[in-house]
């Protein structure tokens, strides 16, 4: 493309500080360096990861920031040493990635690369430190190595999955995150047999898109657990057959299973959560597998019997999913209709009105807002 090898200026949702209303802004996108590629956005959305660090509570980020991690569009420009990709391709960008070459990505059972595995504190590329975006002269801070709340992103080629062009970005961007962590997390992780039964803790984006995982697997229930039972109607889009609100109980979840369900999937974060989601579980044959990411301090605490008595607990992180290598078939499912996207897409707003995802999202309102980046 003509603007290959050129600083480029385009608008930008940039964060200030922590907490505050993002600011739409003319920045500066340096060329992509060695390994590095420049991408066109063409859709994003908001994902609970990028309010927690937004808001900054108990730890430290990088500000201005530009954040934004789920997301579809198309190759600019390539750098040095980028083989496998090229202008015009349709591409996700991932906030974690996979480099090929370490001992996880070389490992059939990991999908932790040493390399690019999520990390908040780099605010810069790792070719060498420094960010590729700036205004009047200044920096401004990547976010887990995608910052998809702009026109233009430079990503490390580890960090995008090259997709099939004929599935249409504004659906299967939500692949980038969430739905892939939640749906991976059952059929990956968990692997409930046909006619099963499975209980997902948290009815949010990423526990339906584990419940849509028990549905494909053929679960013969999947029961939904959530402290909102605003929720419920729409949870049976995604297969969930029964609801449990844990507020109108006395006794625990594990108690209410009738000797336990076979699998679990955990999607809320909350310690107490994660504890009922293995302990609701049947001996002898239950897993439990927990996606939500607990508060720094938390502790883990159950009987050992409940491990000795043949329970498993397992965790998982983007669904167990290596980015360049299995994000493209799983795309390739939702053209086959084999995976079910639409539904998680709720509302639609254009880039200028970005705010308005925060607030659907602190709102506890819809599931995945696109963000039009042409509108």
């Amino acid at each position: 493309m003509s603007t290959a090898g050129q600083v480029i200026k385009c608008k930008d949702a940039v964060a200030w500080e922590a907490g505050k209303p993002l600011s739409i802004e003319e920045v500066e996108v340096a060329p992509p360096q060695k390994h590095e590629v420049r991408v066109k956005i063409l859709f994003t959305s908001l994902c609970h990861t990028d309010v927690y660090f937004w808001e900054a509570k108990g730890q430290n980020t990088l500000f201005p920031r530009i954040f934004g991690h789920e997301a579809g569009g198309v190759v600019e420009s390539v750098g040095e040493g980028v083989t496998d990709l090229k202008p015009g391709d349709h591409v996700l960008p991932i906030f974690t990635g996979e480099c090929k070459e370490c001992p996880h990505c070389l490992s059939e059972e990991s999908n932790m690369c040493d390399l690019l595995r999520i990390n908040n504190d780099r605010g810069g590329m790792i070719h060498d430190g420094k960010p590729r975006f700036s205004k009047d002269g200044k920096p401004i801070y990547h976010f887990l190595g995608t910052s998809t709340f702009k026109e233009y992103t430079v990503l490390h080629v580890g960090q995008v999955a090259k997709i099939n062009p004929e599935a249409p970005l504004d659906k299967v961007f939500v692949l980038s995150c969430g739905m892939s962590t939640g749906f991976g997390a059952t059929v990956n992780v968990a692997k409930p047999k046909k006619g099963q039964s499975v209980a997902v803790f948290g009815l949010g984006a990423v526990g339906l898109a584990a419940a849509e995982g028990a549905r494909v697997s053929g679960a013969s229930r999947i029961i939904g657990i959530d402290l909102n039972p605003n929720r419920f109607e729409e949870a049976k889009k995604f297969g969930c057959t029964e609801f449990v609100n844990p507020k109108d109980h006395d006794k625990p979840v594990q108690e209410m299973t009738g000797g336990g369900v076979d699998r679990s999937v955990e999607c809320t974060g909350s310690i107490q959560a994660m504890i009922s989601a293995f302990e609701c579980v049947h001996d002898g044959w239950g897993v439990a597998v927990l996606v939500g990411v607990p508060s720094r301090d938390d502790a883990f605490k159950t009987s050992p019997m409940n491990f000795l008595n043949e329970r498993t607990l397992k965790g998982t992180f983007f669904g167990n999913y290596k980015p360049r290598s299995d994000i493209p078939g799983v795309v390739e499912k939702y053209i086959k209709k084999e995976l079910e996207l639409d539904k998680f897409i709720t509302h639609s707003i254009p880039f200028w009105e970005i705010n308005k995802a925060f607030d659907y999202m602190l709102a506890g309102e819809g599931l995945r807002c696109v963000v039009r980046m042409d509108a």
